[in-house]
């Protein structure tokens, strides 16, 4: 599921945008200030940040700066209630995305979001050891043969790739790929992940790519 971080002050506009991309099917998280952003966007890892410049304690120019001072290069689309062409320029400058001026109408900001999450999504071919893995196509091959994964196993593998070696926890792949994060269902990625070591390591037993982290989670080694 595509996360989208909003930092955002105006708590009844935060909420409205919160609702509207929820029912598009985004998980979507809001911070109140430019602090709590910062925070939410170094521990949650969102696909697209929409960012207001007036924000209390850190302003949007500095959460931008600061996030790709990290060498993030999500998506950022700028808010702004500012008309000068000064502050456009400088957010871009940045690095920001995009930018929408308020007032602005949902249809327009949904549709900018879906063009830059096309536009920055990540090389669609993935490939570890014999399995190659085309993201567009939603196919899997293991020394060039074809191999048959359910959706939700398709969409663990993919979670897993795009970590890109990273430890991820039970519940956080659940949020990605379930999107719920309840602890007592965490036995069901458990399942799933033996269903792919079945198809896709030679040795189910004693995986080469998807290993398991004591106590933290799982993690694909792409090698």
């Amino acid at each position: 599921m595509t996360r989208i971080l909003i930092v955002e002050d105006n708590t009844d506009l935060a909420v409205g945008l919160r609702n509207n991309l929820e029912i598009e099917g985004y998980d979507v998280t809001i911070s109140e200030n430019g602090v709590v952003g910062l925070d939410h966007f170094r521990n949650q890892h969102p696909d697209l940040i929409v960012l207001d410049l007036m924000l209390p304690e850190l302003d949007g120019f500095r959460v931008l700066h600061e996030i790709r001072s990290s060498g993030s290069a999500v998506p950022v689309l700028l808010l702004t209630a500012r008309s000068e062409e000064a502050d456009k320029v400088r957010g871009l400058r940045l690095g920001a995305d995009d930018y929408v001026t308020k007032p602005f109408g949902i249809l327009e900001l949904l549709a900018r979001i879906e063009a830059l999450l096309r536009r920055t999504r990540p090389a669609a071919m993935y490939r570890f050891g014999t399995i190659e893995v085309d993201a567009a196509r939603r196919t899997v091959r293991r020394d060039g043969s074809p191999v048959l994964l359910t959706p939700m196993e398709f969409d663990l593998l993919l979670a897993l790739l795009r970590r890109k070696g990273e430890v991820v926890s039970r519940i956080d792949l659940l949020q990605d790929v379930w999107g719920h994060a309840a602890a007592v269902l965490t036995r069901t990625v458990d399942t799933h992940v033996a269903e792919l070591r079945r198809k896709l390591e030679r040795d189910p037993a004693a995986p080469e790519f998807i290993l398991t982290a004591r106590k933290a989670g799982y993690r694909l080694e792409m090698k």
